[in-house]
């Protein structure tokens, strides 16, 4: 009874839900773009976000898995700091030092790629298995490779501008302009997001034994986001020594710390994570798209940004690529099921 109350929201508004993780996620391109563009330091919003969030994921770890905590054993702390470092440290450090350089719609279309780097990650670990003789298995390798060329064709083509909202080329802005002029900082920034989201692909990967060694998700939320806000000061503190850099006040950026730290690290979170295990991963992952869509149009309206039709073309790809590695991950999924009722049918005849 418990569970199915847990999860009632999702079951009665899957759609609704899943939509506002969407916007919740373009908001945190939106927010974060602009307060690092006017001059916060990326690291410093890392830690300060990580802070709040620590802060945030806390009294629900406490009420909600208080019967759930088990003794913890030392080789499972240093493995949940080992993913803490990689997978929300280097992941959201890199993605925020790389928002300088690339416009947040990039910043969400690059989200795109990460069912596909997961794929990847999931084959150097030997987590999953590469069939290219299987259609599903070809699906999932052409997905990979047409996502992440999709990335580098939004990020590095031009081509014509598509300018839906008639701005003259007067009335344009970026809050971050001035640095993304030089084309060799534009294709370092991309590259930094690509490599961010390959980060957060290999924390997805590594989530799933961490679960099953301790089933307490508020509770490893916790201590993952506590590991990596100690990580991301000591990394702050050692690029960032001037004391005016660390001062926050009532305005754009502390808004958007909070908001990433409590919407995002802490909402958004319990939201997915409900959604994944009522709806299933793959319902979860197919409204990812909606993400680029939803930043697009709003970037247009408040920064009056211009597309090209080369980004235009990248977005097709990308998400392209993403349904394709979701298709093909659906069909494995089929024909395992399958294959385990045939299997299970024998074992009973004999």
């Amino acid at each position: 009874m418990e569970n199915s109350n847990k999860f009632l929201i999702i079951k009665k508004n899957p759609y609704i839900v899943v939509i506002f993780i969407q916007f919740a996620y373009a908001g945190m391109a939106l927010l974060s773009k602009a307060a690092i563009a006017q001059g916060m330091n990326p690291f410093v919003f890392v830690a300060y976000r990580q802070a709040i969030a620590t802060v945030a994921l806390a009294p629900f770890a406490y009420f909600l898995e208080r019967k759930e905590a088990d003794p913890l054993p030392y080789p499972v702390i240093g493995k949940i700091f080992l993913i803490s470092l990689i997978g929300s440290t280097l992941s959201l450090n890199l993605f925020s030092y790389a928002i300088n350089y690339v416009s947040a719609t990039f910043a969400s279309a690059s989200i795109n790629t990460i069912p596909a780097l997961t794929f990847v990650v999931s084959i150097l670990f030997r987590v999953e298995s590469l069939s290219v003789t299987r259609f599903h298995g070809i699906a999932k390798v052409v997905g990979t490779v047409i996502s992440v060329s999709g990335a580098i064709v939004f990020a590095l083509v031009k081509g014509p501008k598509i300018n839906f909202m008639k701005w003259s080329s007067k009335d344009t802005h970026d809050p971050a302009s001035h640095l993304m002029s030089a084309k060799d900082k534009l294709v370092q920034g991309c590259l930094l997001m690509i490599l961010a989201n390959a980060a957060w692909a290999w924390w997805l990967v590594m989530q799933a034994p961490l679960v099953k060694r301790y089933p307490a998700k508020f509770r490893l939320a916790l201590l993952q986001s506590l590991f990596s806000c100690i990580q991301s000061f000591v990394w702050a503190m050692a690029i960032e020594r001037n004391l005016s850099s660390w001062k926050l006040q009532w305005d754009l950026n502390l808004f958007s710390v909070a908001y990433c730290g409590i919407v995002v690290t802490g909402l958004v979170y319990w939201l997915q994570l409900s959604a994944v295990e009522s709806k299933g991963p793959l319902f979860t992952a197919s409204f990812t798209p909606l993400t680029l869509f939803i930043t697009a149009f709003i970037s247009a309206l408040v920064w009056k940004e211009i597309l090209h039709l080369g980004s235009i073309c990248g977005g097709i790809l990308l998400v392209g690529g993403l349904y394709c590695v979701l298709w093909g991950k659906n069909k494995e999924v089929e024909v395992q099921a399958n294959t385990d009722k045939a299997d299970t049918k024998a074992e009973t005849i004999v």
